[in-house]
């Protein structure tokens, strides 16, 4: 879907006002704002209900203007956005001090990421600098993949404009790779592997943040300073507002049994049909595919009313790779970039399942 440039137009005079627009990346929609003016990176905060330690993602045009929003492009910074950049992965740096310190949760690091999307780059060109684009939603929520995903939580065309450019391609945020104290490891799991990364590299590159890892920052919490590096780690995270569990195929009779039938949606990639539930979500079975329609899935799944969301297990998805030493030995790059595409969901159904505290 190609967007009109007077559309690009009108985003460009609403960000320049301190507005906030709403863009299409290949990942999500992002909550678009201008990142070197303070009152407009406070108004993504309040209009999402974000929490202050939770940082932002600087979206750029490319290296030059990263370069220019950090203390220090280091050489795998400069490897990294020669291979993947247009693309899903942002870096974390030392932040530079034009960029406002609410950006980075507090953090002396900040993360930038150039967009593969020609709507998003259009944007940045024509607005001329970096934009704040966390996801389009409120905090905590399902992460929006379309246009109409980002009006169920912004009714108000004076609050946020949007730029519909129709679904996204990944469906999954970016990979976050922090990069600013001379060990790189991947904080936030996506489309871009440890595979990858480390054959980018040519050293090894770790994965650290699973679910417990991240949270709300407290006393003598090493998951504090996790969260306070990247978006996207609170234990709970890209939850449905009905409840959702994550179970193997071998669990569902006694969990439906349990339910009595009738409160249970089921997001499942295998069956096709099942007596007795509120309804069935469909999954497609490729890493790519499931990825894309996750978020979408959920969002169904909570408007058909049941009591309880189940989402069956995929089989490709595996346990997440805690870092590899270099260039995968074994496999081929497909079977790289379907590993690295489970891991991402595994982490993004790991969070959205999880029960808050006091359940």
């Amino acid at each position: 879907m190609t967007t009109p440039e007077c559309e690009i137009d009108r985003a460009v005079q609403r960000l320049r006002r301190g507005g906030l627009v709403a863009f299409p990346t290949e990942t999500v929609y992002g909550l678009g704002a201008d990142a070197l003016t303070p009152i407009a990176v406070a108004r993504v905060f309040a209009a999402k209900g974000r929490p202050a330690h939770n940082p932002l993602i600087v979206h750029v045009t490319g290296r030059e203007m990263a370069e220019r929003r950090v203390c220090e492009w280091n050489d795998a910074a400069e490897r990294l956005a020669r291979q993947f950049w247009p693309g899903p992965l942002t870096l974390v740096l030392p932040r530079s001090p034009d960029v406002p310190e609410a950006v980075s949760g507090g953090d002396a690091s900040v993360a930038v990421r150039c967009p593969d999307h020609p709507a998003a780059l259009a944007l940045l060109f024509k607005f001329g600098g970096p934009l704040v684009g966390p996801s389009a939603n409120r905090s905590g929520e399902v992460s929006p993949t379309e246009a109409w995903h980002v009006r169920e939580s912004f009714p108000d065309e004076a609050e946020v404009m949007i730029i519909d450019a129709g679904p996204c391609q990944h469906g999954i945020e970016s990979t976050v790779v922090m990069l600013a104290d001379g060990c790189p490891r991947v904080l936030r799991p996506g489309v871009v592997g440890v595979e990858a990364l480390s054959a980018a590299l040519g050293r090894k590159v770790e994965a650290i943040a699973r679910v417990g890892d991240g949270g709300v920052p407290g006393p003598g919490r090493a998951g504090g300073r996790l969260a306070a590096l990247s978006p996207g780690l609170c234990d709970r995270h890209y939850a449905p507002r009905t409840r959702a569990v994550l179970v193997g195929s071998d669990e569902l009779d006694d969990l439906i049994d349990e339910f009595e039938g009738e409160g249970v949606v089921l997001i499942t990639a295998g069956l096709t049909d099942r007596e007795g539930i509120a309804g069935i979500v469909q999954m497609p079975f490729d890493a790519a595919g499931y990825a894309a329609r996750l978020y979408a899935a959920l969002r169904e799944a909570d408007a058909m009313g049941g009591r309880l969301i189940a989402v069956e297990r995929p089989a490709g998805m595996a346990e997440p790779s805690r870092g590899v030493d270099g260039p995968s030995s074994c496999g081929t790059k497909q079977a790289d970039l379907d590993r690295a595409i489970w891991t991402a969901v595994a982490d993004r159904l790991a969070r959205a399942t999880r029960p808050w505290p006091s359940d």
